[in-house]
């Protein structure tokens, strides 16, 4: 029998999986997170039920603070619990999550990610957010596309339950949450099968009880506080294999196939870019059309980003590399680098001093940054990207989508480079906010994925007034995915 596809965007693929794998939701509406609680609550109203037949309890509070407090609470109580968030919403959930990682309690935070308040607000998608939770302990893993974000909302879930280290999934607001794709569904029976009733039975026997007293929360001053923050360590040095092992069983379960850092692109590759995100599916497709003119190009996706595995790393990169481009999403003033440039330098440097590499010698490394708040990247951008590492001495710190005439960081980009679209049909339509054009062609764009063998996709622009400004809906079909 074949998979059941359906056509719907990412907040729903996530949400979908959410509520059938936890039984408390506490949740509070930001921008573009707020449909993943609104379609819990519709689900929970409507009397449906989680994998194990009870109705989910779905809470909206007063505040994200209140939100990631009765995370807390409910998952001390033995509780699966969840809740989903974005920008400064997450800001307002950090004090909790040093908590619930610091007593190792697994739950799955989901995070369409989004740009931070800076120099201005922007209600649009970048990695601000979930890179200033890096040091909270949460792992992070991050998901490229809607069908990505429906299946790593799974085995995130899994793998918190069997590593104790709890998870921040998240994908790029709107770019990611809001576009609409046809996937294979993933069905309760197969999210059955991913969770074990054993380590179920663990988290709910570590709930505060007067049954049986646990000491959590406590103080403790300079005699020992040092030696209890480093007892994690063993769970953290455990999680990467715990990830992989969860991804291997999703593999054997729906025919599916992640790692911890998937590579595509030329096997002899000597030029390598590493990103994440939906940014990653923009330069795989032009990693791919430019493997295939001959051209020696390949790209990383980092999937787990915390904890960061090295070792992985090192294996997924090939062993003719001599030059790597690491493309981040946000910006950290001030720093040596972006994180996962300054990551990925010393994790491939520490892999080399211990042998762990298949090429000899330290490739070339540069930084660069891309898409904060939505900025567009296209495979012209990508190109830019590739084609910096060309020179002998590639430009380090570099930003591509827009130009730098003050610091002269920008990539240079030949606007007329596209990728084959050959046997896909595209369409942009232009509209008014509130004229009906957006939810027309979402319909449109469902219709052709639900009732034609075409894969189907679509991405909507818009801003944040409410009426009046412009959209641009854009629809790609084909029988292609």
């Amino acid at each position: 029998m074949g998979k059941r596809m359906i056509t719907v965007d990412g907040n729903t693929g996530v949400s979908n999986v959410a509520h059938a794998t936890n039984e408390v939701i506490a949740i509070y509406p930001i921008t573009p997170s707020s449909s993943m609680g609104e379609i819990a609550d519709a689900k929970s109203a409507a009397g449906e039920t989680n994998i194990w037949g009870t109705v989910p309890t779905v809470t909206e509070m007063q505040s994200e603070g209140g939100a990631s407090g009765a995370v807390h609470g409910a998952l001390t109580t033995g509780a699966l619990t969840t809740t989903f968030t974005a920008s400064q919403g997450l800001l307002l959930m950090i004090p909790n999550m040093f908590k619930i990682a610091g007593e190792l309690t697994p739950t799955v935070f989901h995070v369409s990610a989004r740009s931070l308040a800076c120099q201005a607000l922007s209600i649009f998608g970048d990695h601000s957010d979930v890179m200033a939770t890096r040091s909270t302990g949460f792992g992070l893993i991050c998901s490229n596309s809607v069908q990505e974000a429906q299946d790593m909302a799974m085995f995130a879930q899994s793998a918190a339950l069997r590593s104790r280290v709890p998870f921040v999934h998240f994908f790029d607001g709107f770019r990611t949450s809001s576009e609409v794709q046809k996937i294979e569904e993933l069905t309760k029976d197969e999210m059955r099968q991913m969770l074990d009733d054993e380590v179920i039975a663990e988290h709910r026997a570590r709930a505060l009880s007067p049954d049986h007293p646990t000491l959590k929360g406590s103080s403790q001053n300079p005699d020992v506080y040092f030696q209890g923050r480093e007892t994690v360590n063993k769970y953290y040095l455990a999680a990467p294999g715990i990830v992989q092992e969860e991804m291997d069983k999703f593999y054997k379960i729906t025919g599916r196939r992640y790692n911890l850092f998937d590579y595509v692109g030329a096997p002899d590759a000597d030029r390598v870019v590493i990103m994440m995100g939906s940014g990653a599916e923009c330069m795989q497709e032009t990693v791919e059309y430019l493997a295939g003119l001959g051209e020696k190009v390949g790209l990383v996706k980092v999937r787990l980003y915390r904890p960061f595995s090295q070792e992985a790393l090192a294996e997924a990169l090939p062993a003719t590399v001599k030059k790597i481009a690491v493309l981040d999403r946000t910006k950290e003033p001030g720093a040596q680098g972006e994180p996962l440039y300054v990551d990925v330098r010393t994790a491939v440097g520490e892999a080399l001093s211990a042998g762990q590499t298949a090429f000899k010698e330290y490739p070339k490394t540069v930084g660069g940054r891309y898409g904060l708040g939505s900025k567009e990247f296209s495979p012209a951008m990508a190109k830019a990207v590739l084609d910096n590492l060309l020179q002998n001495k590639p430009k380090n710190h570099f930003t591509v989508g827009i130009t730098d005439d003050v610091t002269h960081t920008s990539l240079d980009c030949d606007e007329t480079f596209t990728t084959d679209q050959s046997g896909v049909h595209r369409a942009m339509f232009y509209g008014l906010g509130a004229d009906g054009t957006v939810g027309a062609n979402k319909n449109s764009i469902v219709i052709i994925g639900e009732n034609t063998d075409n894969y189907a996709q679509g991405y909507f622009v818009y801003d944040s007034k409410k009426a009046g400004a412009i959209t641009v809906s854009h629809l790609r079909f084909g029988k292609t995915s």
